[in-house]
Parts: C-alpha cells; structure tokens; sequence
C-alpha cells in the first residue's frame, strides 16, 4: 500500500505559553480518499524524538482531538492526530457520527488502513524517530488504535481510551508488536463486561505485554469534558478517572520510550 501526500500546509495557531508548541494541518491519501490531519510539535526541540499517532473519537478530527495532540506536543513528542473520515470531516449529530463510524466498524481492514495512513504521515516527520513510537485513541479511536496493534503496526505502545474491545479475529493478537494499555470505565455500557474478559482472555493467550486500569464510578467518554456530567446517559465526564488515566499513559510512555 503507498500512501502519496499531496502536500504539507503550517496553519499555525499560534505558540501555547512557555511549551512553544506549532501546529500544522497535513493533506494526505489513502488510495483515494483524501485527509487532513493536524501536526503539533516544538519547534525549538533538538534532536529527534517520540511520536505519538492520536485517534479522534466517532464525531471526527475536532477540538478535542488537537486539544490533545498539542499536550503531547507540550509534553515532549511529536504529535499527529489523524483523519480517519476525509478531508477533516466532524459529524454534526451522533446519527452523522454513528454513520461515518460505522463503515469502519463494518469493514476492520479499513479501519487498519486508514490508521496505517495516519501513522506513516506520522513516521514521515523529520523530528520523529522511527524506532520510538505509540498511538492512543479515545472511543472509537481507542478501538481503532487497538485494532492497529492487532493488524502488527511496529510500534512500542498503543493505549486505548475508552475504546471498544472486541475484534473479528482474537488470533491476530499475535501479531501485536508492542506493549498495550487500556483507560477503561468500569461503568461503560457500551462495552460488555463478556467483553472486557474476552480481551484479557485474548492479550494473556497471545502473550502480549498488556495492562488494564479500570475506573470506578466511569461510564463512556469519560476523559471528554464535552460529555457533560451524567452518567445515566451511558457517556460522561469524570475528572479522577481522566486525570488518572492520562498520568497512567505517561508513565506508560516513560517505560517504554526509555
């Protein structure tokens, strides 16, 4: 598979306080389709380091997305948060989200191939170094990210938000790469709890090197505070858990970066 990119564009935003942090929008393709990404790094940061691949939740490439590429610009890494819908497109109601989603649900080699696009936007930065490198997803990125892993992307570490777990084919979790860490709500119906056991029943037969924090009182999108604040609705906000689970990440990128 190649993936031809069109060309590179700086939309820069602007410099975020003492971090530096640049931003840019990156056009690519995977066959066909045509995406748009968003890049965030320091400018001012010698040498080549870390980069991370951020997977946008069902409602697309929006704000929360670049909100967290730019922390982890902030923290150190390269950060490209991919497209995985074209041309930056963000779902305006959850039917829109559940339709541009769906396709990728419906069809796992897709959904691999499109992250695999983002990733090699990723790879392509003159400041990442290739031997050093993760993703994370949030809901349906955190599916994505996973299923990344199990399609045997060459990376140190994925970690999966709030993701869904299941997959077509548990076997491929033998050609997983790299350690695996999944942010999960403990109260999430979206996510079975049949689920939840036949992921670790997967991981502990495949022999990955994976972990599992579970968050009490943590329903669905628990890390977005867009969510709002309910939990009866099946999708909320809960500081501890996102505060928690995004300290659990980087110190999972600690160990394996080191």
């Amino acid at each position: 598979m190649k993936y031809v990119f069109l060309f590179l564009f700086s939309a820069v935003f602007g410099l975020m306080g003492q971090g530096s942090v640049r931003t840019e929008e990156i056009e690519y393709n995977d066959g066909a389709a045509i995406l748009k990404g968003y890049l965030a790094y320091n400018p001012n940061q010698q040498g080549k380091r870390p980069g991370v691949l951020v997977v946008h939740e069902w409602w697309g490439l929006n704000d929360y997305a670049r909100l967290r590429a730019k922390q982890l610009a902030e923290m150190g890494y390269v950060a490209f948060a991919l497209d995985m819908y074209g041309k930056g497109a963000v779902a305006k109601d959850a039917q829109e989200a559940a339709k541009l989603a769906g396709q990728f649900y419906q069809d796992g080699a897709l959904m691999r191939e499109r992250a695999a696009a983002g990733l090699a936007v990723l790879k392509s930065q003159a400041a990442v170094n290739p031997e050093k490198l993760a993703a994370i997803g949030f809901c349906f990125g955190g599916t994505t990210v996973l299923e990344l892993a199990r399609s045997g992307a060459d990376l140190k570490g994925f970690v999966s938000f709030h993701g869904g777990l299941n997959t077509p084919d548990p076997d491929d979790a033998k050609k997983i790469r790299g350690s695996v860490l999944v942010l999960h709500g403990a109260d999430d119906p979206h996510v079975k709890t049949e689920d939840v056991l036949a992921f670790q029943d997967e991981m502990r037969n495949a022999g990955v090197d994976w972990q599992m924090n579970i968050y009490g009182n943590a329903v669905h999108s628990f890390t977005n505070p867009a969510a709002g604040n309910d939990n009866s609705r099946g999708s909320a906000y809960n500081e501890k858990a996102a505060e928690r689970s995004w300290k659990a990440m980087q110190l999972f990128f600690r160990e394996i970066f080191k």
